[in-house]
């Protein structure tokens, strides 16, 4: 008992010391500098970030994150684009830019699920031939099943291989950052393009989430941090209430509105902080 009010005391004597520090100081102002502000950011992606998409009619998430961070976009995007095509959109990037970027994003995978891309596997297995010695034994070389990445563009994890692949080897030293799908609905751009919500399966028999997961995997197998706007923007377009953060309540429930973009590029801010942009500074040394 004693023990518990000695710790319960304690407990109380750090939250007044809290409170005072901060009544104290509370007409002092606290800068923190966001560590992408300024930065050079190359987006690669699809209809939501293509600049010509809608054009001026809907503000895209980057210009947002450009207004508030004062970032410089560099935006290599084209309405329709799916994995396989990131090679082009980055080839493109770097033609322009080349090593002056900071950090790169990818917003892809909605239009791989809608084209039914097949989610194929991260790996293929054979039988190999490695030196092994352990504990004072001599090299021998024996035989051992290894994994060997898959880089089959037909299939979504393997166009995920070749393009984080691609991406890592143009930009070694820079961020890269990959975006999950969000939520979408259904979406009618014409008798030729109707595209269902995220409940029917695709035509390989998966839904929307398998591909959503299929990029959190690839965070974990490349080394490249994955940002889970799907859960994290917080909204859901078969929610009424929430309909007005996509551009047509009637026929689009896929694509954002401005106001949705907002809402993402909020989320972006909030998470962008916690990755680094530079490795080579002053502070890493």
């Amino acid at each position: 008992m004693m023990a518990y009010k000695a710790k319960h005391a304690l407990l109380l004597l750090i939250l007044s010391l809290t409170l005072a520090s901060c009544h104290s100081s509370h007409n002092k102002t606290i800068k923190v500098r966001h560590p992408w502000a300024g930065k050079k950011v190359g987006f690669i992606g699809d209809s939501m970030t293509d600049p010509d998409c809608y054009g001026k009619e809907t503000v895209k998430y980057w210009y947002f994150l450009q207004k508030w961070l004062k970032i410089t976009p560099c935006v290599s995007a084209v309405s329709g684009r799916q994995w396989s095509e990131l090679p082009a959109l980055a080839n493109n990037l770097y033609n322009k830019y080349g090593t002056e970027l900071d950090a790169i994003i990818v917003f892809l995978g909605t239009n791989d699920f809608n084209a039914a891309v097949p989610l194929g596997e991260w790996f293929s297995e054979e039988e190999a031939e490695t030196p092994r010695a352990y504990k004072g034994d001599t090299v021998s070389i024996i035989k051992r099943v290894q994994r060997v990445p898959n880089f089959n563009e037909e299939t979504f994890k393997g166009r995920i291989n070749a393009g984080i692949y691609i991406l890592k080897a143009l930009w070694p030293d820079k961020q890269i950052v990959l975006l999950t799908p969000l939520h979408r609905s259904t979406a009618v751009f014409g008798i030729t393009n109707y595209q269902p919500n995220e409940n029917f399966q695709n035509e390989c028999g998966e839904y929307l989430d398998a591909y959503v997961e299929a990029i959190k995997e690839a965070g974990n197998i490349w080394g490249v941090p994955v940002i889970d706007i799907h859960s994290l923007v917080g909204i859901n377009p078969f929610v009424q209430e929430q309909v007005a953060y996509y551009r047509n309540a009637d026929s689009d429930l896929l694509h954002l509105s401005t106001k949705g973009h907002k809402r993402l590029a909020k989320t972006l801010v909030q998470q962008l902080v916690s990755l680094p942009v530079e490795f080579d500074d002053e502070h890493s040394r």
